[in-house]
């Protein structure tokens, strides 16, 4: 059994990935910022806890992380204000990275998306371009840290059922659905051969794809 802290509890994401890992013994701490969430958090089987990230500084959100084995940031400002997209995506990020290590908390999984690289191409006056110069920067932060980290870069999100499979590095928009990415997530932390690496997949076509254990391992 692991106790693992989600940061962006109520998320669509972490909706699907608490019960995985509630099913298989872990305990899950869900970090939500509307407590009007908790109940629809407790019935993941999670533990709902109110928090701001935005505001939290470094000890306190080590204390929300300490006594737990691994971190997943599945949060996000959801577009909106490039300075709020900034505050989260990259900042409330970072400092949860110092926090875990504060902590004493190794493992360290961030939720990424696919184009996240130093040449994602977006130009600066597109209002996609805060969250790619964010979540470039947080990815950048967790791989110069000593965190045990990995960055899962997934494609665009569907609201698909879950396949169980996925490609590696795939082409174009490398479509997944939700379902996948919190399957991946839950994998992910139980596969050691997934520190330091950066994992971008998308479902893929069914000759092009493998099943996550396998994808991931590789």
């Amino acid at each position: 059994m692991s106790r693992i802290i989600v940061f962006g509890g109520h998320g669509r994401i972490a909706l699907l990935l608490a019960p995985l890992l509630v099913a298989r013994g872990d305990e899950v701490t869900a970090i939500i910022r509307n407590p009007a969430h908790a109940a629809e958090v407790e019935q993941t089987g999670a533990t709902p806890v109110v928090a701001d990230i935005e505001e939290l500084d470094v000890a306190a959100l080590a204390d929300l992380i300490r006594a737990h084995d691994a971190v997943v940031w599945s949060a996000g400002a959801g577009g909106g204000a490039p300075q709020r997209t900034y505050a989260v995506d990259r900042d409330a990020a970072i400092r949860t990275m110092d926090a875990a290590e504060a902590a004493g908390v190794r493992r360290y999984v961030m939720v990424s998306w696919l184009g996240s690289t130093a040449e994602h191409g977006i130009p600066e006056d597109d209002g996609f371009f805060p969250y790619a110069d964010a979540k470039w920067a947080a990815d950048e932060y967790l791989r110069g840290t000593d965190l045990e980290g990995t960055i899962l870069a997934p494609g665009t999100l569907t609201l698909d059922s879950s396949t169980g499979r996925i490609e590696l590095d795939p082409s174009g928009r490398g479509a997944v659905s939700r379902a996948d990415v919190a399957a991946v997530i839950a994998a992910t932390l139980e596969a050691s051969p997934t520190i330091g690496r950066t994992i971008r997949f998308g479902n893929g076509a069914p000759e092009s794809s493998e099943p996550i254990d396998v994808a991931l391992a590789r």
